[in-house]
């Protein structure tokens, strides 16, 4: 059966025998990138998301999801609040800084807002968010955050696709 990709289309069933293949064919949708950040018990912590979208205008809904293995999914699944920061296309460093550990801060300006959640400096946009929902989903945990501020900066998006990060480019 073709689906009309051409040539080098490869039609496949997703399971552990070919994960590899279908983290790939995820990967060539491009998103953009951003930093969830909250409080933990010993200080702020952070990691780098490409899981983001928006949910709902009425009320104001973004979800994200975390993996249930990572080291920081204790901290985001009991978060009562969260904050989500769309990176700009100059922030790849603050991105894989992130990516790596969750204690990316240092030598970065960030303050608290009045939750105690880390909110980072320069972001394209930033979300800031109580705990509205949380849904059991495979290997992730799907967070909704109701969004209760709303910071906009202004610039180009950190995108990444196919395992790269790149920036989007405006057709004329």
């Amino acid at each position: 059966m073709t689906h009309g990709l051409g040539s080098d289309e490869r039609v496949f069933i997703p399971g552990p025998d070919n994960a590899r293949g279908f983290r790939d064919a995820l990967g060539a949708f491009a998103t953009g990138v951003t930093i969830v950040t909250a409080r933990g018990p010993d200080g702020p912590v952070g990691m780098t998301a490409n899981s983001f979208t928006s949910v709902s205008l009425d009320p104001p809904l973004v979800l994200w999801s975390v993996a249930r293995q990572s080291s920081r999914y204790p901290v985001f699944r009991s978060a009562a609040h969260f904050a989500i920061h769309v990176l700009g296309e100059g922030q790849q460093d603050l991105a894989l800084a992130f990516a790596r550990s969750s204690f990316g801060f240092e030598g970065v300006d960030w303050q608290e807002n009045d939750h105690g959640v880390p909110l980072l400096s320069g972001s394209l946009a930033c979300f800031e968010c109580r705990l509205h929902a949380a849904h059991e989903a495979g290997d992730h945990t799907i967070l909704i955050g109701e969004v209760l501020r709303v910071t906009q900066g202004g610039g180009a998006p950190l995108c990444f696709s196919q395992g790269r990060f790149g920036a989007f480019t405006a057709s004329p």
